[in-house]
This record gives C-alpha cells, sequence and structure tokens, in this order.
C-alpha cells in the first residue's frame, strides 16, 4: 500500500528530487536527490545562499515548474506527471502565491485583483469567501484602497493585496517567494504576522523562500539548503540563530 502524504499530514512533498540545467560540461544541478515535506498547519522557511536551488524546490513544489527526475504531491495529488490544464485548475483550487514581485493585473483595482482566483474559476464568492475577503481586507487595512489600481498603491499596500489574494479562496497551501525583498521592515513585519497567523489560526500551510534571516524567525521551521540539498532542518529559530547559520555555511562553502 502506498502511504499519503495526508498520511504523513504534509500538505506537499517531493521525493528524490533533481533538477539539471542545460548539458554535458555546461550542466548545472540546481536540486540534487531531496526528499522533503511541507506539513500540514505550519508555517515552513526555505532558507539558503543564492544558487543553493531554494526557488528551485518551491517552483517543483507548486507545479510551476517540472523536476528533471523524482515526484512531487500536493495534497494526495501526484503532480509529477499532469498536463498544463490538471495542473492549472489544481494551483487555482488549492495553491495561494505570494510573489516578490506582486504580479498584479495592472488594469484591475484592488477588489478586482483580490477576487480574480473566483472569476479565473469562473465563480462568484460564496458568502463565507466574502466574509472572507471583508476580514482580510480588514486586517490587511486595504478598505479605503479597494478602487485604487496598482500604481496608485505604495509597494507595502501592493504586497498586502496580493496577500489577499493568495490567502482569499482559503488555499491548503500558500507559496511565498521573498514576499518582504521589495518592503521597508516594517512593512515586512506586518505581512510576516500575517502569514504566520494564517497557518496558526486558520491552519493553512506556508512555505517561503528567503534569504532574510529575521523572516525566517516567524516561521515554525527552517530548512536549509546548500548546492542542491537538504543540509539542516531546524524548529523555530530567533533570528541570530539563523543569521549565526548561514554564515556558517557561507564559510564551509
Amino acid at each position: 500500500m502506498e502511504i499519503t502524504t495526508t498520511d504523513l499530514g504534509l500538505a506537499a512533498r517531493v521525493q528524490h528530487l533533481t533538477k539539471t540545467y542545460g548539458t554535458g560540461e555546461g550542466e548545472v544541478r540546481a536540486l540534487d536527490g531531496v526528499s522533503v515535506g511541507i506539513r500540514r498547519g505550519q508555517f515552513t522557511a526555505i532558507m539558503g545562499p543564492s544558487g543553493s536551488g531554494k526557488s528551485t524546490l518551491m517552483h517543483i513544489m507548486a507545479g510551476l515548474d517540472a523536476p528533471t527526475q523524482g515526484r512531487a504531491w500536493i495534497g494526495d495529488t501526484e503532480i509529477t506527471g499532469l498536463g498544463d490544464l490538471e495542473l492549472t485548475i489544481l494551483r487555482r483550487r488549492r495553491v495561494g502565491f505570494v510573489f516578490q514581485a506582486f504580479n498584479l493585473v495592472p488594469t484591475l483595482d484592488a477588489i478586482g485583483n483580490i477576487t480574480l482566483p473566483f472569476d479565473l474559476d469562473g465563480r462568484r464568492p460564496s458568502a463565507l469567501e466574502r466574509a472572507r475577503i471583508d476580514g482580510l481586507v480588514e486586517s490587511l487595512s486595504l478598505g479605503p484602497r479597494l478602487r485604487h489600481r496598482p500604481h496608485q498603491l505604495s509597494g507595502g499596500q501592493q504586497q498586502r493585496v496580493a496577500i489577499a489574494r493568495a490567502l482569499a479562496t482559503a488555499p491548503d497551501l500558500v507559496f511565498a517567494d521573498e514576499p518582504t525583498g521589495n518592503l521597508d521592515s516594517r512593512t515586512g513585519r506586518e505581512v510576516l504576522a500575517l502569514l504566520a497567523a494564517a497557518s496558526r489560526d486558520h491552519g493553512q500551510s506556508i512555505a517561503m523562500v528567503t534569504h532574510d534571516p529575521v523572516a525566517a524567525s516567524f516561521a515554525d521551521r527552517v530548512l536549509f539548503l546548500g548546492d542542491g540539498r537538504i543540509v539542516a532542518d531546524k524548529p523555530r529559530q530567533s533570528a541570530e540563530e539563523v543569521g549565526a547559520y548561514m554564515l556558517g555555511m557561507e564559510v564551509a562553502a
């Protein structure tokens, strides 16, 4: 009998994952035999020096990129062999994304961007979903900005709209790629506190790629990647502990 991801208490996992780019002499191994899971209801930070494979790992886990070898699951659905359409529908219904570059639609106002996942799914938010969106808008202080388009918003406001969009459908799993990279430190901390609350209060599983020790200190668990392999898997760390470990990795390299 095959053990499922749910049996293991995981929202997503990868097994024996390898990703190479190029061929022959020019081959680059971005990931080298990685097996890891993202635990349900937990906020996981994925850290590592530049070029360690952390963004590649997240993109494969999210179905945005395909592995060279190995398997990946979101929940109990193996995504490794899925076609583009099936993958798109799965991501739309079960996964939220927060990117460093916000990725908002410039022609839509803030509320239009927040409700975009419902429009793409060809449906209106239910009463329950509408209440959740109202709650997100309030907790993110976006009320006065709902009719503004992205170019009328500050970077912090745009990122808050992106987070509201990612959480609007209450996805099982949220992937955040350097979500505080373009924000000042106060706004960054607000964004991180919100992601932490989404996992703590709503049982959502969050996987965040970051190079910032302060951002990682908000997570329940910190995975460290080096040269395409997981080199450490640690419970909640202080920013100082994360910084010291990263420094040690760079010195060892």
